[in-house]
């Protein structure tokens, strides 16, 4: 095992902004959702202690300054090894979640190609949204990564979509440059 995926150390932060205007508490909650952050009570959230949150922690605490809140950030360790199972658990299912989504979304760049080549829809234009698209999904599956510090088990299943897509896409842009060297 890795150093993280060992770590048993995690940051407690206690978020508080008020309420109005809304938008500061937008801000904070979607930072933290960004960052990954695990919610386990009202206002209370836990990322583990390692350096690839260390920006997002201080983004988060900017924030909530920036309207009037506060964040205070602790840190912790389970009291038993089983503590530590369960915030690893639970921070790896909302990982799962964020995979799962991420294959839904490759799973719709493959149609979409489907799409085009059965319409023979093969314009420069169409191209470069496909290219636009692939290159979303990559920077989704960088953040994704950087946040799956335990390893979720489909990490290698949205790796191999990754690669997946991108094979459709050099497919595809070949088969557009064949058609526009045709004409």
């Amino acid at each position: 095992m890795t150093e993280v995926q060992t770590s048993a150390r995690w940051l407690v932060l206690m978020v508080r902004v008020p309420t109005e205007p809304s938008r500061h508490r937008v801000a904070v909650w979607r930072e933290l959702r960004r960052v990954g952050a695990l919610q386990v009570g009202q206002g209370v959230w836990v990322v583990p202690d390692v350096p690839v949150f260390a920006d997002g922690v201080a983004r988060v605490i900017e924030l909530a300054r920036r309207g009037e809140g506060e964040v205070l950030v602790l840190d912790a360790t389970g009291h038993a090894d089983t503590d530590t199972a369960r915030l690893q658990a639970l921070f790896t299912a909302e990982r799962d979640e964020e995979w799962a989504e991420f294959l839904a979304d490759c799973a719709g760049f493959d149609a979409e190609i489907d799409k085009e080549i059965a319409k023979a829809k093969f314009t420069m234009a169409e191209l470069e949204e496909e290219e636009q698209s692939l290159e979303r999904l990559r920077r989704w599956h960088r953040d994704i990564t950087a946040r799956d510090v335990f390893g979720a088990p489909v990490a290698a299943e949205a790796e191999q979509q990754l690669k997946h897509c991108a094979d459709r896409l050099a497919d595809y842009t070949e088969r557009v440059f064949q058609a526009l060297h045709q004409m």
